[in-house]
């Protein structure tokens, strides 16, 4: 890295290299105004909190620890309610407990929320009955609806992406420090869920177990306070670089740069060109970061991103995220894994075991098998365990609500269903109950690989 050049110079290297999935924003002056007002705007995240999640990362490289990371494939600024918010929330918490008590390990607890507004494109325009306009690339750039008005990109939706940021981040902080997230709820989370669903009924056996032990323990006159908060971390793809760039800011502890718009974010399949814009700008900041690893990965490749991104090796620095494919995880993942390995780099490593699933069912809706999703967690496992090492988590798109996106899972989703309750502004997502049979297998999965 260049020394010479302040931080913030060196920031700002980006804008001249090849910048990948970024807007064709129409109107320039509208963009460096609505830049210049985020610049302004308060931290999101705080940098210790940052530093605090490192290091929690690290415990998962160590084989310490297990990641859960798990929300929307895209937010939406009509999605940030209390219900909405709330239900993603208890999702994941009722997933944890599962994976912390049924496989007894500590799990590092990561949403995909408060950020993930922007979604990479295949294509820059999409084509209906003859009609061609810009792709929708999430709420922060444009509108939903195929109308030329809503999908112009307008800079704008930065700044209100940030504020739907904001108050998701303040709602979820109430959540987790306030009460809700108390252990000794561990029943409520599931008092709408239990009545018709079979992975509900076998959620509130082990929430009785919880509840017997904590009765235990205050029986014997301990009543630890970690067990009534949660500590959990926000996330999202770090994707606009104009949004990125304009919420980092300089810790005022050490003098270095961290990303405030979330404590982890990651660099997309599509955007990690070594020499591209978006790897430079994560090399400048000082967060966790993670990157998306596709069945294209070369080990050399690998090897690079590491020396790029964390030539300190820094420990719980780097997360590798793999999404290989179900039928390419146990090809293509040893490869990595062993020369990363052989070169004595410690990283996180976890299973997105949903991007390399996805296909179009008859009905023409985008959909994933829960077979195959779970296939290719057991893949990851699979691999892990043969070489010796951490399979370090997971990290998957869910919402907490009954959509029928994916096919499959205990409540047996089919084709013929998903035209039910699509709601996905994007990517498929597993429902509330699939998340849980997908929490409880590889739960199993953990215990027989330690």
């Amino acid at each position: 890295m260049d020394t010479t050049l302040s931080a913030h110079a060196q920031l700002e290297t980006w804008r001249n290299l090849p910048v990948k999935q970024q807007p064709a924003w129409p109107d320039h002056a509208a963009l460096r105004a609505a830049a210049a007002e985020l610049r302004t705007y308060p931290p999101l995240v705080f940098a210790g909190e940052c530093d605090i999640l490192k290091g929690r990362l690290a415990q998962v490289a160590q084989g310490e620890a297990f990641v859960l990371q798990g929300g929307d494939c895209a937010e939406t600024f009509e999605g940030v309610t209390a219900d909405a918010i709330r239900s993603k929330l208890k999702t994941l918490l009722q997933m944890a407990a599962v994976l912390t008590y049924a496989a007894s390990v500590p799990v590092v607890k990561i949403g995909r929320i408060a950020g993930q507004y922007g979604k990479p494109r295949s294509k820059d325009t999409e084509t209906r009955d003859g009609v061609t306009l810009p792709a929708y690339r999430g709420d922060s750039v444009n509108g939903f609806d195929f109308t030329p008005k809503a999908r112009v990109p307008d800079p704008w939706r930065m700044v209100r992406m940030y504020h739907s940021s904001a108050a998701t981040l303040n709602l979820v902080r109430a959540f987790t420090t306030g009460g809700y997230a108390d252990l000794r709820q561990v029943h409520a989370w599931n008092r709408d869920f239990v009545a018709n669903s079979p992975s509900g009924e076998r959620y509130e056996m082990v929430a009785t177990e919880i509840e017997r032990a904590l009765n235990f323990m205050r029986a014997c006159g301990t009543d630890p306070e970690e067990l009534r908060t949660v500590e959990f971390f926000s996330s999202h793809e770090g994707l606009l670089l104009e949004y990125e760039s304009a919420l980092t800011r300089t810790d005022s502890r050490t003098g270095l740069l961290y990303n405030t718009s979330g404590h982890f974010v990651w660099i997309g399949e599509r955007t990690r060109d070594l020499d591209g814009a978006h790897i430079d700008y994560f090399s400048r900041i000082r967060n966790p970061i993670g990157i998306k690893l596709g069945p294209a990965t070369t080990p050399d490749d690998a090897i690079a991103y590491l020396n790029k991104l964390n030539p300190d090796r820094e420990p719980g620095r780097l997360t590798f995220v793999t999404r290989m494919g179900a039928g390419l995880v146990r090809d293509k993942l040893p490869a990595l894994v062993e020369k990363v390995t052989g070169e004595g780099h410690q990283v996180a490593w976890i299973c997105d075991p949903m991007h390399g699933n996805t296909f179009e069912a008859p009905s023409g809706h985008k959909t994933r098998r829960f077979d195959d999703v779970l296939d290719e967690v057991k893949g990851f496992f699979e691999v892990h365990r043969g070489l010796g090492t951490h399979p370090g988590g997971i990290h998957v798109e869910l919402t907490g609500d009954d959509v029928t996106e994916c096919i499959g899972g205990g409540d047996e989703i089919v084709f013929d269903d998903l035209g039910t309750r699509y709601e996905s502004a994007c990517d498929p997502r597993l429902n509330r109950s699939q998340s849980l049979d997908l929490a409880f297998l590889v739960a199993e999965m953990y215990r027989s690989a330690s």
